[in-house]
């Protein structure tokens, strides 16, 4: 390697592509903004907004959407693309279910994304616990729809079925990148046992929408994301996102490649060819970014489907 590709700061590194001009953060002064973050103080609430280094906090926080991330903020697990801590976890705290549940009321939030850290070092990977703040938000906010984005519950018999027998609104777990690059990018996964969870959810509750999404730019071909949308739809998966990565430090996986838009445009036709319900694929895509918008664009296209079938 040339001494050109070596990171000044000497982590050996190469560096990042420098950011062309459609990647752009939305920073906003809206003081709803410092309102929702001292609300999740208050209630002792951490969010994968701030954990994971969203691009899109300041755009979302100021329409009062917060991604709430249960289970601590300390990940079992060392993801090369993830921003979040890694190490021993917090205890679980038992009072987060009622300390979510009044947040999203205080907030009124009319649909709320939940998501966690891989509890690994738990009998049920956290299922429980998401199943307890599903209960604990039905009792608080009965019109509140719920949308649950999972870690992968391996090895953790009957997780999955405790979170679905909660009867959430959408189960969303992420296949992140495509399986060849996954002992890079996603160590201690596995993208057969991924799929299988989300067919398994599908089978288990066939009105649930199911989720999934990927990071692009970390290497993969586009016959490798053709591939995954394949695998997506054998699942039965109703929504896939697609987002360009962005490296949060130095210290996590090197951006390869930044898609362009049009590219992102041709994604999302290939995955409407395919039958997804709905598909969300441009740079700055997230998986719970403009979550209630696309909530009811599912219901509306699942709708549509039904009301076409009929014909």
């Amino acid at each position: 390697m040339s001494n050109q590709l070596l990171q000044i700061d000497g982590t050996g590194a190469a560096p990042d592509l420098p950011r062309p001009p459609w990647i752009r953060i939305r920073l906003s002064a809206n003081p709803e903004v410092e309102r929702t973050r001292a609300l999740m103080r208050r209630l002792k609430l951490n969010t994968v907004c701030e954990e994971a280094a969203c691009p899109n906090l300041s755009e979302c926080w100021a329409d009062r959407h917060a991604t709430v991330m249960i289970l601590g903020s300390v990940c079992t697990r060392a993801c090369a693309f993830c921003n979040i801590e890694t190490g021993r976890p917090d205890p679980v705290d038992p009072n987060e279910p009622e300390h979510l549940a009044r947040a999203i009321a205080e907030l009124g939030l009319q649909h709320v994304v939940i998501t966690s850290v891989d509890r690994d070092d738990l009998p049920d990977g956290g299922a429980g616990q998401f199943a307890e703040s599903i209960e604990a938000i039905r009792r608080e906010r009965p019109a509140t729809t719920i949308e649950v984005l999972t870690p992968d519950f391996r090895r953790k018999p009957d997780a999955l079925a405790r979170v679905i027998e909660a009867a959430p609104d959408v189960y969303n777990h992420n296949l992140e990148s495509v399986p060849r690059l996954y002992k890079r990018v996603r160590p201690g996964a596995d993208y057969r046992h991924s799929l299988a969870l989300l067919a398994a959810a599908k089978t288990m509750r066939p009105e649930v929408f199911t989720k999934s999404g990927i990071m692009v730019g970390l290497g993969e071909e586009r016959d490798e994301v053709r591939r995954v949308m394949d695998d997506l739809r054998s699942a039965e998966v109703d929504f896939l996102t697609v987002g360009q990565y962005l490296r949060p430090t130095p210290k996590h996986a090197r951006v390869e490649r930044y898609v362009l838009p049009e590219e992102f445009e041709e994604i999302t036709e290939e995955a409407r060819e395919r039958g997804f319900l709905l598909v969300s694929a441009t740079p700055l895509t997230r998986s719970s970014y403009h979550a209630e918008r696309d909530f009811r664009a599912l219901k509306q296209a699942r709708d549509a489907a039904l009301g076409g079938r009929r014909r």
